[in-house]
């Protein structure tokens, strides 16, 4: 399973960083995400370390719905796990299907999204300006595939050496997860 290497940090001057990835990449695509977190009853898939979601995304042309599976985390620092996603054609189906297997909705929110895509040191790279208006604060996630355990270090080199040339630091670097952050604001 392909690993998503991916860095998340906190925004601190948000319009900056506009500025700059609109400058340097073109003009973003403005999402929004409408995730659902599912779990086993007795909690035991997010007590590993482990997601599946379902993830409808709207935009001003386009509405999809993809399905994510996410296994535990295989770099503590940048929270970097394997992932397998499809794009599923009925969103209501993808639900009940879940549900019928037996796992249950455990939290559901919205991110609003600007999303850039482009490519550094041949990696396809994608850039994620993002607010969830549950919590304070804006975030940059920025992510490549990792083919394989041994590709994820150079994928997280070019991730970090991305970040920085957008004025990111590693102090503002963080792995709480937004399921989390959600959570605990409510």
């Amino acid at each position: 399973m392909a690993i998503e290497a991916e860095l998340k940090a906190v925004v601190r001057d948000p319009e900056g960083i506009l500025r700059l990835l609109e400058d340097r990449y073109g003009p973003g695509r403005a999402e929004v995400y409408r995730d659902t977190y599912f779990d086993a009853p007795d909690g035991s898939l997010m007590g590993a370390d482990r997601e599946l979601r379902i993830r409808t995304v709207h935009s001003p042309d386009d509405t999809r719905t993809v399905l994510t599976y996410k296994g535990a985390r295989v770099d503590e620092a940048s929270a970097s796990k394997p992932e397998a996603e499809t794009r599923v054609e009925d969103a209501e189906a993808v639900h009940e299907i879940v549900r019928a297997l037996g796992f249950v909705p455990r939290i559901a929110f919205e991110k609003r999204c600007r999303n850039y895509s482009f490519t550094a040191d041949g990696r396809l790279l994608l850039a994620t300006l993002v607010r969830v208006p549950e919590i304070d604060g804006t975030f940059i996630e920025l992510e490549t595939i990792a083919k394989a355990d041994d590709d994820l270090r150079p994928a997280l080199r070019v991730v970090r050496t991305v970040l920085a040339g957008l004025g990111i630091a590693e102090d503002d670097l963080t792995t709480e997860q937004y399921t989390d952050a959600v959570a605990a604001a409510r």
